[in-house]
């Protein structure tokens, strides 16, 4: 069950985010022209990219709803809902007509699918995780939890490849008329498979046992979060807003960098990501496995220090426009921040209590994402212009998340080998009756 349990936790998310960062790939490329054409160029890139910020920004939502209910119905239910909502609002959006043709509402219903997708994406991104942490064997958490952190890497590829073959095949104007629809209307046979492969798993022995103890009854999982463990929600949340905006950084703002300011050919940009990604997926796996073998503070400290030392020559690679040092430097970079990603799903989880771990690792990752994680592609365009396309205002922001990050690392508990199936008394004492 351990790893049936993996496999669909993996194998679900990494539909869902093939959703969620196939919109990230198209907002730095195509919607612009689509459905902000009436706006000078720059103005139309910063809108479509807020778009894409309002899914992160949504996440939190669905992350305190979702966070509760799986506290209290149980990890499976919520999954299965999850994916059935990002699809749906996966299809819609491949739907939808552009400006030319409904004029304003188009970018309106734009926003909304976008708002359901991210409130969806908050509530699955947790759930799947505790799903496979919780049936896992403790010895064997770190190496799952890599695994899980594989997923996003995984669908940024499967995005970038499909758009890539799809901008290929088809003409210029063919691509911008349909073709980078089809990606998202095909969403509905991923829903199908999502559910299919959920359907085969238990409910997770963690929330079982929990639903045999007072805690469960008298308990609010959402209040009891805040109210108990908000010290260790602000923690990991700090930790993680330097990891999602350097994630956000390379895979939504380097695409329109290279593109637009360097003068890079899209499908070299595709083939850039493509290949980061693999370092992704990598990276993520080391991550996770070297935290079983040395504990997870001093893995995810090594992560934060090597992307430190990246960023500052990050941007100089890139400018030589030549395509072996930029992919070493995108695979590089890309590859040690998931490296973090592939830890913190089970720092995250070990960090609580059953009876609110979902509420508050959701709260935690959710909320470094809203902070950090949906602004910056935003931020990163407006700092370029603002320093009259220097990337420097761009790594001095980064940097210094960057080190906020390793401080709430190197300040915070060693949590491996920890109870997974332990609950917090305190959250019975004053509790609905």
């Amino acid at each position: 069950m351990a790893t049936r349990a993996v496999t669909a936790a993996t194998i679900g998310t990494a539909l869902e985010w093939f959703d969620f960062t196939l919109y990230g790939t198209v907002a730095a490329t195509i919607l612009p022209k689509l459905f902000f054409p009436s706006m000078d160029p720059t103005s139309a890139l910063l809108a479509s990219l807020a778009t894409f910020g309002v899914g992160l920004a949504a996440r939190p939502l669905g992350a305190i709803i979702c966070g509760h209910l799986g506290d209290k119905l149980g990890r499976r239910n919520l999954m299965l809902g999850t994916v059935s909502v990002m699809g749906l609002a996966s299809v819609l959006m491949g739907l939808l007509p552009t400006y030319a043709q409904i004029g304003i509402w188009a970018p309106v219903l734009l926003v909304l699918l976008r708002i359901v997708q991210g409130f969806a994406l908050g509530g699955e991104s947790t759930g799947a995780q505790l799903m496979a942490l919780e049936h896992a064997d403790p010895a064997r958490r770190g190496k799952y939890s890599g695994l899980l952190g594989l997923c996003s890497p995984l669908s940024q590829i499967l995005a970038n490849a499909v758009l890539l073959l799809l901008s290929s095949v088809l003409t210029p104007e063919a691509f911008e008329r349909y073709g980078w629809r089809l990606p998202f209307i095909i969403s509905f046979v991923l829903v199908i498979v999502g559910v299919y492969i959920r359907l085969k798993v238990n409910e997770t022995p963690a929330f079982v046992q929990l639903q045999k103890t007072q805690v469960a009854q008298a308990g609010s999982p959402l209040r009891d979060a805040v109210r108990l463990h908000h010290r260790t929600i602000l923690r990991l949340m700090f930790f993680f807003c330097g990891p999602a905006a350097l994630f956000y950084l390379i895979v939504v703002f380097s695409l329109s960098y290279i593109t637009k300011d360097l003068g890079v050919p899209k499908q070299t940009g595709f083939m850039l990501l493509m290949g980061a990604n693999v370092c992704a997926i990598v990276g993520a796996l080391l991550g996770g496995m070297l935290s079983d073998r040395i504990g997870r503070r001093k893995a995810l400290a090594l992560g934060s220090i090597c992307t430190l030392v990246i960023l500052f020559v990050y941007f100089g690679v890139l400018a030589t426009r030549s395509f072996f040092p930029m992919l070493a430097i995108m695979g590089l970079f890309l590859g040690f921040t998931q490296f973090q990603s592939g830890i913190h799903p089970v720092w995250f989880a070990e960090a609580f209590p059953t009876n609110v771990r979902y509420s508050g690792s959701a709260l935690a990752y959710t909320g470094a994402n809203l902070l950090t994680g949906g602004p910056m592609p935003l931020v990163a365009v407006w700092l370029v212009s603002v320093f009259h396309g220097s990337p420097w205002g761009v790594v001095a922001v980064c940097a210094v998340l960057n080190v906020i990050s390793l401080a709430m690392i190197l300040t915070s508990p060693e949590t491996r080998g920890i109870d997974m199936n332990r609950v917090d008394p305190a959250s019975a004492v004053g509790g609905p009756r």
